[in-house]
Formats: structure tokens, sequence, C-alpha cells
């Protein structure tokens, strides 16, 4: 009996897997979206609202300006791109918005649909309009990507695959089982979770700075912009347990892949 369920979890798995299966634009990366991408957006719609509401919109009139123009800026670019290019149905359902909260943390997000948020934080280290856009390119390609999709669908395949461990594992004495279970925990937490996350950080850089260059700003400027962001102060974990880059080797894989970037580079 419990091997018969294994099987069907197995099957289903496989199924759902083959059915999900997508390739990202540009770097044809193969990825898997368990989700509706219609349905990731009409979630990100009422988190992004409900996001708004509960925090201060920045008084600033010329840098939420900037933000907004800079990020239609990138989106239009993007768009035209995808179109001429037949991937028009990444972003067909995108409602691009963008806004600048008073906060004084050096971040910025943006979920499916295209809903994008900058920090006031972050302004001091993008300094300049083609700063700003190293971060809006990287938080644009997030979404054209599907990154929040991918990681939502590695999340669940994790607590399928976990329940499948623990049919499997249930004739065993419950100190092995537990061994086991710890062991696919630590896994699916070092092994898998952080290392794709890691991969769609990099990916998001390349796709940024290729989308800025697209909409002529100098990507370039990445490569100083993170050198910047280095500079912050704190203590950062090592690199195996972060999903981020570090910022050493950000920085390093900006130089490698900026004459790639170039490429697109529609000067103003």
């Amino acid at each position: 009996m419990a091997n018969k369920k294994i099987r069907n979890i197995a099957l289903t798995g496989f199924v759902l897997f083959m059915a999900a299966c997508a390739t990202v634009p540009i770097t044809g990366r193969k990825q898997m979206n368990l989700f509706p991408e219609s349905e990731m957006i009409a979630t990100s719609l009422t988190q992004y609202d409900t996001f708004l509401s509960e925090n201060k919109l920045s008084a600033d009139k010329a840098k939420t300006a900037m933000v907004k123009s800079c990020g239609h800026r990138i989106a239009k670019a993007v768009e035209e791109f995808m179109n001429a290019n037949g991937m028009g149905d990444r972003v067909a359902n995108f409602k691009w918005e963008f806004n600048l909260i008073d906060d004084d943390t050096p971040n910025a997000w943006c979920m499916p649909g295209g809903k994008v948020v900058f920090y006031t934080g972050i302004l001091p280290y993008t300094k300049t309009e083609d700063g700003l856009a190293v971060v809006m390119g990287h938080e644009i390609a997030h979404a054209v990507a599907r990154h929040g999709n991918e990681r939502m669908s590695q999340q669940m395949g994790m607590q399928a695959l976990g329940q499948g461990l623990a049919i499997a594992l249930s004739e065993k004495p419950a100190q092995t089982q537990q061994i086991w279970m710890t062991a696919f925990g630590v896994g699916s937490n070092v092994g898998v979770i952080l290392p794709f996350s890691r991969a769609h950080e990099n990916e998001a850089d390349k796709l940024g700075l290729i989308f800025m260059a697209m909409a002529g700003y100098n990507p370039s400027e990445a490569v100083e912009f993170w050198k910047r962001m280095s500079e912050i102060g704190g203590q950062k974990p090592p690199e195996y347990l972060s999903t981020h880059p570090s910022d050493a080797t950000r920085v390093k894989n900006m130089q490698e892949f900026l004459p790639e970037a170039m490429k697109y580079y529609k000067k103003r």
C-alpha cells in the first residue's frame, strides 16, 4: 500500500513538472512554475495594496518621480523587446506600478505582475538615475523571469517530497525516520532551496543589466553600485548560507557579463 502511494506521488510530481516546465527569456534556463501566473498576479495585487496601506510613501516628489520614470522606462523597453521576440505573453497581464517608501532600509523588491517598491534607504547607494536603473532592472527581471512563482513551486515541491519520504520511511524505527527527515530538512535548505535562490539572484543580475541597457541606461554603473553596496556595515552571513551572492562575487559576475549587456545598450 505504501509503495503504491509512493508511486502515485512520484507520478503526480512528474506530470506536474512536465506541465509546469517553462523557459526563462534570454537566459534559456528551464524552470518549474506550478502556479498559474494569473493566480500569482491576483495575489500580488492584494498583498501590494496591503503593504502600501501599512507603510508611508515618500513625500519627496523629485525622488518619487525618478523612481516612477525609471521603472516605466525600463518596463516599456522590456515589453517592446518581449513583443518583438515572440515572448509577449510573459508580460501581457502586467500592471506596472512603482512606489517609493519612506524607509531607511537599503532595499527594493518586486511582486509578480510588476508591482515594485523602492525604499528611500537605497537611494544613497544608487546615487544617480543610472544607479537606480541597476536595481530597477534587477527587480523587473525577477518579475519577468517569474522567480516568485518558481520559488513557491520549489517550496511546494519540497513539502510534497517530504510527505513521500515520510511514507517511504513509515516502516523504519522512529530514530531512523527522524535522521532521514532531519537530513532532508538540511538538504532542502542548504542543498536545494538556497542555491536556487542564489541562481535567481544571479539571473536577475544578468537580465537586469540587459533590461537597463535596452532602456538607455549604462550597465557599467552596476559595478560601481555594488561596490558602494559592499561598504554597508554590519555582519553578513557566509555566502553559502545566504540567498544573495556576496558583494565581491556580484561585482566579479557583473564585470564578466558586462560585454554581453553592452550589446543591448541604446544610448540616450
